[in-house]
């Protein structure tokens, strides 16, 4: 449920406000963070273009991604509703270097007051922490210029998704901390589509994040089973 009218669990913020100051530590609970990044990164700037772009990055936590799209030329602002998070990302930016503008709002709130601004609007792994993702879709949409580009990424949700992303991730490699996930939580591509069209968007395209065990590297696929990225235009 919603707490005061905010889109937000307070369980999710204070899990992830426990972790904060390990955000930038790529040996620590964020080390899978860090490894996709690059991949993402990489995958928004081909489709996208990021330099000289307005971007709105929701549930920007510790800013692994924004500060890498900044470098990338592009004008960030990244949003988020824990207070350590930010704190962290605004301390990163002093050893960094890049600007990205950092505000503790919800991403309804925004989109009401800067309706239509943004170029490329990134939401990762938030959906399926939040108790109304719709509502984080639709604001989302509602941030994202006429033909600007919005990219989600979630997690899949079968038997297959709770056995390699909650088991096999959280328990047996302990890629993740316990409890990061809940698997009611997690949203199909059929799901996200649905609410993305409600909300007016366009869906470009979808692509799959697959972990190789072995290897221990991650890989942009076509496999959307398990983590995925969904890519829309307004």
């Amino acid at each position: 449920m919603k707490n005061d009218g905010i889109n937000a669990d307070p369980m999710e913020l204070e899990k992830f406000s426990q972790l904060a100051h390990h955000w930038w530590d790529p040996n620590s609970e964020f080390k899978p963070l860090h490894e996709i990044n690059p991949l993402r990164l990489n995958y928004i700037d081909e489709i996208a273009g990021l330099d000289g772009k307005t971007v709105i990055d929701v549930g920007c936590g510790g800013g692994i991604l924004s500060e890498s799209m900044a470098a990338r030329g592009a004008k960030v602002t990244g949003i988020d509703l824990s207070d350590k998070a930010l704190k962290v990302a605004k301390l990163h930016l002093l050893e960094s270097g890049h600007q990205v503008d950092y505000r503790k709002i919800t991403v309804e709130a925004l989109a009401a007051e800067l309706p239509q601004y943004y170029d490329i609007v990134t939401c990762m792994e938030m959906l399926e922490h939040v108790p109304d993702p719709a509502s984080v879709i639709q604001s989302c949409a509602r941030l994202v210029k006429n033909g600007g580009w919005v990219f989600f990424s979630t997690l899949n949700r079968n038997p297959k998704a709770y056995l390699y992303a909650i088991i096999g991730a959280e328990y047996v490699l302990r890629l993740l901390p316990r409890g990061t996930h809940e698997y009611a939580k997690f949203i199909k591509p059929s799901e996200l589509a649905h609410m993305a069209r409600t909300a007016g968007l366009m869906e470009s395209g979808i692509i799959g994040m697959t972990y190789n065990p072995i290897t221990k590297t991650y890989a942009l696929e076509a496999n959307t089973s398990v983590n995925y990225i969904m890519t829309f235009q307004a």
